[in-house]
């Protein structure tokens, strides 16, 4: 299994939304590398849901559900998006603040390429972040 983090901006879609809508596709990437990493994604994977610019913290779990397809938002080019389930709540929301303070994430992709709204998380940042949320799942 992967593990990813996927970045939504709380005012557009929100954890909240996610939780209420069960499965929700995850439209709208304009990225290639962004775009890559959805395609590499697979069924069973784990990601955090990230509210970024209002909030900046790592505020729940959800699972690749569907493979990527087609994003029925693109008007043109072959852009994809994944459907993504709410797993669960992260019990301690994780700050970027938090993370950017701990050198053990200078190379931690939400640091490094903090514009990329799709991007993979390692095991170790994966377990780490967990622990600093009190995330048991």
């Amino acid at each position: 299994m992967n593990h990813w983090l996927v970045k939504s901006e709380p005012d557009a879609f929100s954890w909240d939304q996610q939780v209420a809508n069960g499965v929700e596709p995850w439209t709208g990437v304009r990225n290639h590398t962004a775009k890559l990493n959805l395609m590499a994604m697979r069924n069973g994977d784990l990601a955090f849901f990230y509210h970024s610019n209002v909030g900046k913290e790592i505020v729940g779990v959800v699972k690749v559900v569907r493979e990527a397809y087609p994003d029925p938002s693109a008007e043109s080019g072959s852009w994809v998006s994944v459907d993504m389930q709410a797993v669960g709540p992260m019990p301690n929301p994780v700050t970027l603040a938090a993370i950017k303070g701990d050198p053990k994430f200078a190379d931690f992709a939400l640091v490094r390429l903090s514009r990329l709204s799709v991007v993979p998380v390692s095991k170790a940042h994966w377990d780490l972040i967990c622990r600093m949320g009190g995330w048991k799942g």
